[in-house]
C-alpha cells in the first residue's frame, strides 16, 4: 500500500509558497519524493504519477492500493496512471486528514526535523535538503513501527559493543548520523 501528499514551505527569500508532492511505502515506510513547485495542477501532477511507476520498475506489482485526499490537484489522468500499472486509487473521506494517517505523519516529521529548523531559500535549495533528507530518512532513520530499524539500512546494524562510534553530520550538524568505526 502507498499513501501520497502534499505539504509546503515558504521560501524565505521569494516569499513564494512551494509545494512537495511525496509517496510513503506504508510497509516498510520508505519515501519517495516526487517533485516540488509552485503550481501544482493536474497535468503536473500526473506526470509525477508517471514517474513514480517509472522508478517502482518491476515492484509496482506489490502495491495494490494508493491512498489520496481529493485535493484538485489529482486529475482522472492521476487515476488512470496508477490504474494501468495496477495500483488502485483509494480517495479519503472529505475533511479527514487521519485517514491518511500516514502520509501525515511523515509531513509532521520532516517538519519537526527539518523545515521548522531552516529557512529555505528557493526551490533549488529546497530540493538539495530534501534529498539529503530523505536519504537520512531511508537509510538511517530508526523508526518505531519497524523495531528501530530504518526502511532501506545501507549496511546491517552491528552488535559489536567495543566498537568505536563515529558521528557524521547531515545538513550542516542539523541531523547527526552515528555509526560504528570500521
Amino acid at each position: 500500500m502507498l499513501a501520497c501528499d502534499f505539504f509546503h514551505i515558504d521560501c524565505a527569500v521569494t516569499l513564494q509558497r512551494i509545494y512537495v508532492f511525496f509517496v510513503i511505502e506504508i510497509h516498510t515506510r520508505h519515501v519517495h519524493i516526487l517533485g516540488t513547485t509552485t503550481n501544482p495542477d493536474g497535468p503536473w501532477t500526473t506526470q509525477q504519477a508517471r514517474n513514480l511507476v517509472t522508478d517502482l520498475e518491476d515492484r509496482t506489482v506489490n502495491f495494490r492500493f494508493l491512498i489520496r485526499d481529493r485535493a484538485g490537484q489529482f486529475a482522472a489522468a492521476f487515476d488512470a496512471v496508477l490504474a494501468n500499472a495496477g495500483i488502485q486509487v483509494v480517495r479519503i473521506p472529505p475533511r479527514c486528514p487521519k485517514a491518511n494517517a500516514y502520509a501525515e505523519r511523515f509531513v509532521r516529521t520532516i517538519r519537526a526535523e527539518l523545515t521548522d529548523r531552516m529557512l529555505i531559500f528557493g526551490q533549488r535549495h529546497l530540493r538539495r535538503v530534501l534529498d539529503e533528507y530523505v536519504s537520512h530518512y531511508n537509510q538511517q532513520r530508526p523508526h518505531r513501527s519497524r523495531e528501530l530499524r530504518p526502511p532501506s539500512p545501507i549496511r546491517p546494524a552491528t552488535t559489536n559493543p567495543t566498537s568505536t562510534v563515529v558521528r557524521h553530520p547531515i545538513l550542516g550538524g542539523l541531523i547527526n548520523e552515528y555509526r560504528h568505526a570500521a
